[in-house]
């Protein structure tokens, strides 16, 4: 069971790749599709392997994508310890 999930704002996204490099769970992958940009996007390969530690945020310029820890059934913020 996944103890995180990944939301991507997929119309931000420049297809850097970054979150894709640094995701130490191999979550992500680049995806085939185009945004309206002409970008690709990632998209999520593995949702059960997801920690929730948004590194894949941390490393993006654009604040395309965001990680959250799942406690109790409900979304913490963003990886992020509160």
């Amino acid at each position: 069971m996944a103890r995180g999930f990944v939301t991507i704002l997929i119309e931000r996204c420049k297809g850097c790749g970054f979150c894709v490099e640094f995701c130490p769970t191999k979550v992500l992958a680049m995806s085939s599709a185009f945004n309206s940009k002409g970008y690709h996007p990632p998209h999520v390969v593995a949702p059960e392997k997801c920690s929730g530690c948004d590194l894949c945020g941390m490393f993006c310029p654009d604040f395309a994508i965001f990680g959250w820890k799942l406690r109790n059934g409900k979304a913490v913020g963003g990886g992020r310890e509160s």
